[in-house]
């Protein structure tokens, strides 16, 4: 029986650390610990918390380097990337400083009764558990509303990211958030299943595979409990006749290559109209082959290696399929232990895996269609439903087709991001429930009905 984790440095392979799991012993007492903290918790005015809040802030930017450098030891995100990750989390907290208090106020209704409103009650202990794509982003952004609405957090993060679970915990104690306000746990998957039985843990967030979703939604489920899933992707970004290329094509290599492919969000599926392909091709080749490749702690690097080996290899298999049944390399196509060279796939169709599985690396699968009626329907032949991207000159014919895309965003000329101010998820197997904005500080409340007579 494992009783340890070991986090590695994917990009130089070497050991970082290793922890030890916590026994049955310590999950319990760091449940019961949640459930004490959050009876005061739960009545601490929201004055106070949004104090704490600012605190949390202060904390973040007086060490972003330190933050920034052990998120990129420990998963190989490029460093500039890794600071700028840290700044975000920064931005999301401001945004939950200036609008919490609004976004929990009761809300009146008017009936017959004296007075009738809906109250938001934190529901008590929530469980988090969390990748390692972006080990401090995905966590804040279930942490800071959860908490602020009243609730306690538990994090179980990846296991390659430990150290930055435990970090992220340290955050909050330094910032003086109450003790058992926030905690990690370090365990395995059989302990999750334990937890969730558990009756202080009143509800689930999960992002993560489509697996693991399945998963916690049958415990969640079994034991009446809500869950929030948010889960893989293969966005598509369509790319009409009149889309202006010298514009957007940054935008378009950003969308697929940022965090070396590594996210739930990128664009996967290149989907390109016939009059304007080869000019996509182009300059979408030339801008992949400027990317540099390097060492994640040099601040000129912009790709470098995956997460994991095995991920990396995963990624090749992947690729191997398809081109067994019949895409043609353009670019790429080696793997280097963990680094995965930025990938071009022409003659794509629909029964390959880069076009019908997310493909967490850098690959992009290309994929000719005559006209725009095509490039929709080739856009919407997906069993995930996270966003998709359609970059044109004529954004008000573009808005008339929103309704044609069942996915949970749809960007005109952008790249498919996460913002604080906007609520976040998915739709089919990519998901459900919504994170970030006011939706997201109501996943995890009592919509309380009150309704006085005198």
């Amino acid at each position: 029986m494992t009783t340890e984790i070991t986090t590695y440095n994917p990009y130089k392979g070497d050991t970082l650390k290793t922890y030890t799991l916590d026994t049955k012993d310590v999950l319990n007492n760091k449940l019961e610990l949640a459930d004490s903290a959050q009876k005061d918790w739960k009545v601490l005015k929201i004055s106070k918390r949004i104090k704490l809040l600012q605190n949390l802030a202060n904390e973040m930017d007086k060490k972003k380097a330190e933050l920034s450098e052990l998120m990129t030891k420990e998963m190989g995100k490029p460093i500039l990337e890794s600071k700028a990750e840290i700044e975000k989390c920064t931005l999301l907290i401001d945004f939950y400083i200036v609008n919490s208090d609004q976004f929990l106020q009761d809300d009146i209704i008017e009936t017959e009764a004296h007075e009738s409103f809906i109250s938001y009650d934190p529901l008590g202990c929530i469980l988090a558990v969390m990748p390692w794509n972006y080990p401090f982003w995905q966590v804040f952004r279930f942490a800071i509303p959860t908490l602020t609405a009243g609730n306690v957090g538990l994090l179980k993060h990846a296991s390659n990211v430990t150290g930055c679970a435990i970090a992220i915990e340290n955050l909050f104690i330094d910032a003086g958030f109450p003790k058992g306000c926030f905690q990690t746990l370090v365990t395995d998957h059989d302990g999750i299943e334990t937890i969730i039985k558990n009756d202080i843990v009143k509800a689930v967030s999960l992002t993560g595979s489509e697996k693991a979703g399945r998963k916690i939604a049958e415990l969640a489920g079994k034991n009446l409990k809500p869950s929030l899933l948010e889960l893989g992707g293969n966005n598509a970004c369509i790319v009409l006749k009149d889309a202006d290329l010298e514009k957007h094509m940054d935008t378009m290599v950003k969308a697929r290559m940022q965090n070396s492919g590594q996210s739930c969000i990128a664009a996967k599926r290149f989907i390109v109209v016939e009059e304007i392909y080869d000019e996509f091709i182009k300059q979408f080749k030339s801008k992949v082959e400027d990317l540099n490749y390097g060492n994640p702690t040099d601040e000129t690097t912009t790709m470098s290696c995956l997460a994991r080996e095995d991920l990396a290899q995963i990624l090749e298999e992947q690729v191997n399929k398809s081109i067994d049944l019949g895409a043609k390399v353009l670019m790429g196509h080696q793997r280097d232990g963990a680094y995965y060279h930025p990938t071009l796939l022409t003659n794509v169709s629909a029964e390959m895996p880069v076009f019908k599985e997310e493909t967490f690396g850098p690959v992009a699968a290309i994929i000719k269609v005559k006209d725009e009626d095509e490039a929709y329907n080739c856009a919407s032949q997906s069993r995930f439903g996270l966003g998709t991207m359609v970059f044109t000159s004529n954004y008000e014919a573009a808005s008339k087709r929103i309704s044609e895309i069942e996915d949970g965003a749809f960007f005109i000329n952008e790249m498919v991001k996460s913002d604080p101010r906007l609520p976040f998820g998915g739709t089919k197997i990519s998901g459900y429930g919504r994170e970030l904005s006011k939706e997201g500080m109501l996943a995890f409340v009592n919509k309380k009905t009150i309704y006085i007579n005198k």
